[in-house]
């Protein structure tokens, strides 16, 4: 553990990355759910790979996400160093501040590496 660094612990928390548009929501009381199973980025301390499934699930105010603004904004995470829990929370942070949701829940299901499969989960409620 004492080669990982606060560099490391921060990588990717407050790089730069496009903006999720939104469009004005027509409906109320209802969820929506968005999966990416294509989601990659790199280890910041290794620059090795990570894959998995980003599940976005939240039920919306006034506003709903755009679906392509937020494709390339989870695509951008590609050449990104950013930890699991690390990104799970910046994309929750991010879809917070985009739509100002009634609540939200991003998932993070990784791929196995070294014979360890991860889960990271992170929540919001207004």
């Amino acid at each position: 553990m004492s080669d990982y660094n606060e560099s490391h612990a921060r990588a990717g928390i407050d790089a730069k990355l496009p903006s999720i548009e939104c469009w004005p929501n027509q409906f109320p009381s209802y969820d929506i759910s968005i999966a990416n199973p294509e989601y990659t980025s790199m280890c910041p301390k290794t620059g090795l790979p990570d894959f998995g499934t980003i599940t976005i699930q939240y039920r919306p105010d006034k506003l709903c996400l755009e679906l392509k603004s937020l494709k390339m904004y989870i695509q951008e995470y590609r050449n990104l160093g950013i930890f699991y829990e690390n990104a799970v929370n910046r994309i929750l942070r991010d879809v917070v501040a985009a739509c100002q949701p009634i609540s939200a829940k991003v998932i993070g299901d990784f791929t196995a590496r070294g014979g360890m499969h991860s889960r990271i989960e992170a929540e919001y409620q207004r």
